[in-house]
């Protein structure tokens, strides 16, 4: 029999032949499906040559090929659903592991329009999202390192001219927050409003680069020297009307996806409201008249207002995984009893009021003693839930660094212990605790667990271990400069052996902080060049 043009090829375990359209070839130990252009045919084992139908135990009976499934009059379609019993698509992928797909039968990706146009999917979305975070986190350690620069070689500060550390230091601390530390977040919010469902999903990647638009409007504001003045809250000029308005995109961006969806549950609406008045109280809170309480001891926070701070960080922790994955069935009541001591500690946090006072005072240190509560419920919290293996290492790093931040930060609040270490390199270092160990363990969880497989682009062991122990060592550094200066004031100020080695030190972290950020770049600017996501859509995005 002479092979037509239009020929396919069939493999087996074994053998390779190749036949005509619309004939199937087959030998197999188990069915096996064979594609062409004309209807899927299920061939058993044994040899087969020619049209055919198949009986519903299985058997070959002759036949001829059956038309393409739409031409079909719906009596034929009920007598071919009668002879081949369920359709492919109804059988477990378990079923039938040696399946091969001819091109041709390809089903219609749901990611691509009838007009061809290629659309967002839930791995795209997710993944630009960490693209933009990671582009902010690699600029602000690069200026980190820049930082760390001007403090041991202070003539690079003339060098520079008017771009000095005092003019670099905002734009490090706010692209820090507003940047790599909020952007996650977004991605989170994407997740909970199902943004990622057409045709919501086409106007994310807009109104990310509207972010980080606003963010660089801010960014070229701080390093020309106009500022507000207070920590995290710069925003003057065009920058403060600027980033609420793109906050305000993304709230109309999560309202347009929620009016699709139509699954109007009570604490999606309750987060809209909450989000439609932070770029109102951004705005308030950005102007130079206002000021939160202080200690009048320190000029720092009260211990109020860190336990009000530290509950806001921990009613995320616990709203975290209901957005991300699902509850597992455990008798172990440790969601129930973290909600309850949430709600206990609100109390007594609206109790102790906001005014100036001094952390000397019992009540302050006592009250924020309650947070130590929190160290093993977060890891009991965490394992109730289920989550994707990517998140393992991230997900005990975060949980790691918990476990020292909230002791170190009770313990730093002290009288006495603050007195020594008050405006000293030991509060920054603690602040890296927090921003570079704990916050950027939890972001890096939660891309990871959006990401689900892509996630790979932050697990790679060497950058895990770079990143964490460079951030580990720098902390030690800072304690240590700290201590030296509590005890001697000008020890930062005046250059010696000791101090220009821990400068030194500490540089040399953040050079090595930055090269593991720039992997997690580069990793994320590959994910992006793929052609298709590398796990397919599931049914719920791709309607």
């Amino acid at each position: 029999m002479s092979l037509t043009p239009s020929r396919r090829r069939v493999t087996n375990r074994n053998l390779c032949f190749w036949v005509p359209q619309g004939f199937s070839l087959g030998f197999r130990f188990r069915t096996a499906q064979v594609f062409s252009r004309w209807p899927r045919f299920w061939v058993p084992q044994g040899f087969s040559l020619g049209p055919h139908t198949l009986t519903r135990n299985g058997a070959l009976a002759p036949g001829v090929c059956l038309p393409r499934p739409e031409t079909q009059s719906t009596q034929a379609k009920a007598t071919r659903q009668t002879l081949l019993g369920p359709t492919p698509a109804a059988i477990p992928s378990e079923a039938t592991p040696a399946l091969r797909r001819h091109p041709e039968a390809q089903p219609k990706d749901p990611r691509i329009p009838s007009s061809g146009e290629p659309r967002a999917t839930p791995t795209t979305i997710y993944a630009y999202t960490a693209w933009h975070s990671l582009a902010w986190l690699v600029f602000a350690n690069a200026i980190g390192v820049l930082l760390a620069a001007m403090l041991l070689f202070p003539n690079l500060n003339t060098l520079l001219d008017t771009w000095t550390y005092g003019r670099w230091m905002p734009v490090h601390l706010n692209v820090e927050l507003y940047g790599w530390s909020s952007l996650p977040l977004l991605a989170f919010l994407f997740k909970v409003y199902a943004v990622e469902r057409q045709p919501a999903a086409q106007w994310a990647r807009p109104i990310l680069w509207i972010w980080s638009t606003a963010l660089a409007v801010g960014s070229l504001t701080w390093i020309t020297g106009h500022s507000s003045g207070k920590l995290f809250l710069d925003w003057t000029g065009y920058s403060r009307v600027l980033f609420p308005l793109a906050i305000f995109a993304v709230w109309l961006l999560l309202t347009y996806a929620l009016l699709r969806s139509r699954k109007f549950h009570a604490g999606k609406l309750i987060g809209l409201a909450l989000l439609l008045a932070v770029p109102i109280l951004l705005y308030i809170s950005a102007s130079p008249t206002l000021y939160p309480p202080i200690n009048p001891d320190t000029g720092g926070p009260t211990g109020a207002s860190q336990l009000e701070s530290t509950l806001v960080v921990i009613a995320i922790l616990l709203l975290l995984p209901f957005g991300l994955t699902r509850r597992k069935p455990t008798r172990f009541p440790a969601i129930t009893l973290s909600w309850a001591i949430f709600l206990a500690e609100s109390l007594l946090c609206l109790g102790l009021g906001r005014s100036d006072v001094s952390h000397h005072r019992p009540t302050q240190y006592i009250s924020l003693a309650s947070l130590l509560l929190w160290i093993p419920l977060i890891p009991a919290y965490f394992a109730a839930f289920h989550w994707h293996p990517n998140t393992r290492s991230w997900r005990i790093a975060f949980l790691c660094w918990w476990a020292v931040l909230v002791p170190t930060g009770w313990a730093l609040f002290l009288p006495g212990i603050l007195d020594h270490f008050k405006f000293t390199d030991g509060l920054v270092g603690h602040s890296l605790l927090a921003m570079a160990g704990f916050v950027t363990s939890l972001l890096i969880f939660t891309l990871v667990q959006l990401l689900a497989d892509d996630g790979w682009i932050f697990t790679a062991p060497w950058s895990f271990y770079l990143w964490n122990l460079s951030v580990l060592a720098y902390i030690l550094l800072m304690f240590l400069a700290g201590w030296h200066e509590g005890t001697q004031p000008s020890f930062t100020m005046t250059p010696g052996p000791e101090r220009n080695l821990l400068y030194s030190l500490r540089l040399l972290t953040g050079i090595l902080m930055f090269i593991a950020s720039a992997d997690w770049l580069l990793a994320a600017s590959r994910l992006l060049r793929e052609p298709q996501p590398s796990h397919p859509l599931t049914p719920e995005a791709a309607q």
